[in-house]
Parts: structure tokens; sequence; C-alpha cells
């Protein structure tokens, strides 16, 4: 199945299957019962998810969005389950799943963990930028979800990027009587 930016794959509280990222990312956003949203994960290739229902069935915690071209195999969840019933070197594969999963939080938390703010969006960039190249960063993310990641607030995050703008633009300046 072949999502484009902004499609939802599935939403909060529903129930259904689990599917398979071959390519993109997709993020995982919570309402709260106040209309807050909030992003919770992002999904990189060759995750399961939801991974809540790996072993058993729940409804999905939030909602699935591409944040860019995504490629998703669906899996039945009657089957998947089956499968597990009598294929126990899958259980081996999902906790290698979560293991990578449990790695990639913990470079999260070294995210969240930095001191300077400025270094907290740097990591998250080079993270970003390890799936997808040089896009840039707020090409797949809003302020606010990049604020939300980093644990800092949107206006923090703003300033970051005007200064990044900015220190981008003095680089570039060819060498002249005013730049010299």
């Amino acid at each position: 199945m072949r999502l484009h930016k902004g499609e939802t794959l599935f939403r909060q509280g529903e129930s259904g299957g689990l599917f398979r990222l071959q390519s993109g990312l997709l993020k995982i956003v919570r309402v709260h019962e106040d209309g807050h949203a909030t992003l919770v994960n992002i999904i990189v290739p060759e995750e399961t998810i939801p991974h809540h229902s790996l072993i058993s069935p729940k409804p999905y915690y939030g909602t699935a969005i591409a944040l860019v071209a995504c490629e998703v195999e669906i899996i039945q969840a009657e089957e998947w389950y089956r499968q597990l019933e009598s294929n126990p070197e899958q259980f081996r594969m999902i906790a290698q799943q979560l293991q990578d999963k449990l790695r990639m939080m913990q470079q999260r938390i070294d995210q969240l963990t930095e001191v300077t703010p400025a270094m907290k969006l740097r990591k998250l960039e080079r993270w970003v930028h390890s799936y997808l190249g040089t896009t840039v960063l707020t090409d797949v993310l809003t302020q606010e979800e990049i604020g939300q990641l980093i644990g800092l607030r949107r206006e923090t995050v703003n300033r970051l990027l005007r200064e990044q703008a900015a220190k981008s633009q003095n680089h570039k300046l060819p060498a002249g009587p005013k730049n010299s």
C-alpha cells in the first residue's frame, strides 16, 4: 500500500491489523481529551506497528500519518497472531524489533538531555537526515512537533531555526567590500 505525505494509515482508538513500514517515515500523534495533539513517536522503515499489539491485539494508541511518501505492508491481525502460535521464531523477531526501537528511544533521550537547545535541534536534524538524506526537518515536521520531540517550546524552535538560517546565509555570502 502506498501513502502520500499527510495521508492517514490508521486512527487513534480504531482496531485493525498490523503494518510493516517498507519505506518512508510515519508519525504517531495522540489526541488528548482536551483536543491537544502530541507527537509521540516516529516510525522508521522495517518497523511493524502498532508496537503494543505485536503479541496481543489492542486498539490503536494514536493516529499514524505519513511524513513523506511511504510503502506499507498490511498484515492481517488473525494471520499474524496465528503465526505467533505456530512459529516461536517470530517472537525472536518481535524482541529484535522492540530492542531496535528501545535503542532509537535512547537516542531520543540523548536529544532531550542535551544541555543547549541548539544541540537538541542539531541531534534531531542528524537523526532525521539518517533516514531522509538532505530533507529539511521543517519539510516533514511542524515547529510544534519538533519542540515536542526535543522538549522545547515552539517559539524556541522558531528562534533556533531563524538563527540557523541566518548563519547559513552568512556562510554563503561572497567575499566583497562589505563581507571581507
